[in-house]
């Protein structure tokens, strides 16, 4: 595959995915029984924004920098903002640094997980598998594999913590991406029935998430919590927006999610276009 995220790094998506990845952390350290976070596609770790790739689509000025820009942003939102300087301290060995690094959903999770917790990480690209592997040299609670996230969950469930939280986020580059995640849950599912499971996913074409959510309801016997957000209206073969597939959702996650999407949307949206929504979809 082609896909670079770089390009992409820090958008609006990012934004909502790791608000989420946030909320849903925060709702497993609830209880003090340690939990796995394992991320089926986890991308390098994290990306330079001022590198000439990103600088040619600049995607971040409609993301994180408008957020960081906004006012009187509420609790879950500085946490996540506190993630992103956190990160961006460390790594530029400076106290207050600027928004030079965007870190991706590994060094995120990383960021909040107590001395107990462990992290999974695969991905398959090469290049991006030496960055991430390299970001955690070291790190005793966290392994990285280079291998196909989806038959991750094959070899790495259930977690021997028998708690966890598993992010499946591919690229979307192959036409039966869908097509499979709904494969590979039902068998993901049966090995770890009470694990919870988060979905990432662009909206494009309502046709295919239709048929998407229409599967995952026929083959998923759990409880499924969606939230959407777009900044576009329904434009064909254009991002206008994203989702996130939340299966066995924890104790207090939707009333979070649903505090936060008003401000999300109203800090993200272009023009107040598109829409957002959370709701149980079975």
């Amino acid at each position: 595959m082609n896909y670079r995220h770089l390009y992409h790094a820090g958008n609006f998506a990012d934004v909502v995915k790791h608000v989420a990845l946030i909320a849903l952390i925060d709702a497993l350290k609830i209880k003090s029984n340690p939990f796995c976070y394992i991320d089926t596609h986890a991308g390098r770790g994290y990306y330079d924004l001022l590198s000439e790739s990103a600088a040619k689509t600049k995607e971040y000025e409609g993301g994180i920098e408008k957020i960081i820009h906004a006012d009187q942003p509420p609790p879950l939102i500085r946490q996540y903002l506190h993630c992103v300087h956190q990160i961006n301290n460390q790594l530029t060995k400076a106290k207050y640094a600027s928004l030079h690094y965007y870190p991706g959903s590994p060094l995120i999770a990383r960021s909040l997980m107590r001395p107990g917790d462990q992290m999974i990480a695969c991905e398959l690209q090469p290049e991006e598998y030496q960055a991430l592997r390299n970001n955690f040299a070291g790190d005793r609670q966290v392994a990285i594999h280079h291998m196909d996230g989806f038959l991750g969950l094959k070899a790495f469930l259930p977690p021997k913590e028998r708690r966890g939280l598993i992010l499946i986020d591919p690229p979307y580059e192959n036409p039966d991406e869908y097509e499979r995640i709904a494969q590979t849950l039902p068998i993901a599912l049966k090995r770890f029935s009470t694990g919870t499971y988060g979905i990432w996913y662009p909206i494009k074409e309502k046709a295919t998430l239709t048929r998407f959510y229409r599967s995952i309801e026929a083959h998923i016997n759990q409880p499924v919590f969606v939230i959407e957000l777009t900044i576009y209206p329904d434009l064909p073969h254009h991002l206008n927006g994203c989702g996130l597939l939340v299966i066995n959702p924890p104790w207090q996650f939707d009333q979070s999610i649903k505090k936060i999407l008003p401000w999300l949307w109203n800090g993200l949206s272009i023009n107040k276009q598109g829409s957002y929504q959370a709701y149980l979809l079975k």
